[in-house]
């Protein structure tokens, strides 16, 4: 199929961990050999069947770190493959949420799959052993602005680590830290009005001060591997910028696993080059809900199945 002229109306964006289900993409697999492929590309650098443990799980293992985060990295990627298989049009601007950045580098050609794969493989792995399991939390507020989370945060850390560290959506922010002071925290937002507060169902507090002995040691293998300029701008999660030299890349790779996700700043800049739609491309449609809440007028198409991709590939 011929493929579209670039659009610089258009942005893609690639979910984090959360996305994650057994079975994801297996219907899209059907009907596109890329996806199996892709995966298949992954295993052989990971030594274990991905795509397996994907379609198959068990649930548990497929929500470990070190292997959640290369199999969104490898369902980011084979959406995009797909896209571009099916003329999907090159975007004027891209960008990953936390893990997703580096799906965002790969299809923007910044990074080599499979260098990535191992990347995000040890990144797992680092942020698991930062932290003892079971010291660290996260959860999400809603229903309470920015300042106020920040506010409590600092209240409630009592000496301990707890920082707001995804701004997802315009009242919806989620904080890191030490366990007893996610649980403090938890408490203090419902009293002060929060509409809910959800722990999170992860290992990890990522984005936090507690994730820096990990971002030492992804700074040591980041520093070995190849990064080109990309073809494709990508906006960081760290400093909402576009880079194009790859040791500042690197640099803001390593910042970001002990530096809030700035969401919200990251689709309003998409808003402010031109952009009108978004495709969210992997598993699930987190970004997409969230997108929709920063900007109304933006046209938000998330495209993980065959339905889903022939509506974004039909959309004007």
């Amino acid at each position: 199929m011929t493929n579209y002229k670039d659009d610089t109306s258009l942005a893609l964006v690639f979910p984090g961990q959360g996305s994650q289900s057994v079975g994801m993409l297996s219907e899209l697999a059907r009907h596109h050999p890329v996806v199996e492929e892709t995966f298949a590309a992954a295993g052989e650098v990971l030594a274990y069947d991905l795509w397996q443990l994907v379609q198959q799980g068990p649930e548990e293992e497929l929500n470990r770190t070190d292997h959640t985060q290369p199999a969104m990295l490898a369902a980011g990627v084979a959406v995009w493959r797909v896209w571009r298989q099916c003329g999907g049009a090159v975007p004027g601007v891209m960008a990953g949420h936390s893990l997703g950045e580096y799906t965002a580098l790969v299809c923007a050609g910044a990074l080599d799959f499979a260098t990535a794969v191992r990347l995000v493989a040890e990144r797992g792995r680092f942020m698991q052993e930062a932290v003892p399991e079971g010291s660290g939390a996260m959860a999400a507020v809603l229903g309470l602005d920015d300042e106020t989370v920040r506010e409590l945060c600092r209240r409630e850390a009592g000496g301990e680590v707890l920082e707001a560290v995804n701004f997802n959506a315009p009242g919806q922010v989620v904080v890191a830290g030490h366990h007893t002071a996610v649980e403090r925290l938890m408490a203090a937002a419902k009293a002060a009005g929060a509409k809910r507060v959800v722990r999170l169902p992860v290992s990890v507090p990522s984005h936090c001060r507690l994730m820096q002995p990990a971002a030492e040691r992804m700074a040591a293998l980041l520093a070995e591997a190849e990064i080109r300029a990309p073809e494709i701008p990508v906006l960081n999660n760290v400093d909402v910028a576009v880079e194009e030299d790859p040791q500042r890349i690197r640099e803001a790779l390593v910042r970001q696993l002990y530096s809030p996700v700035r969401w919200v700043e990251t689709i309003r800049a998409m808003a402010a080059r031109g952009v009108t739609r978004v495709v969210e491309c992997g598993p699930g449609k987190v970004l997409a809900g969230l997108n929709r809440r920063i900007e109304r007028s933006m046209e938000v198409l998330p495209v993980y199945d065959q339905a889903t991709l022939e509506a974004a590939l039909a959309a004007p």
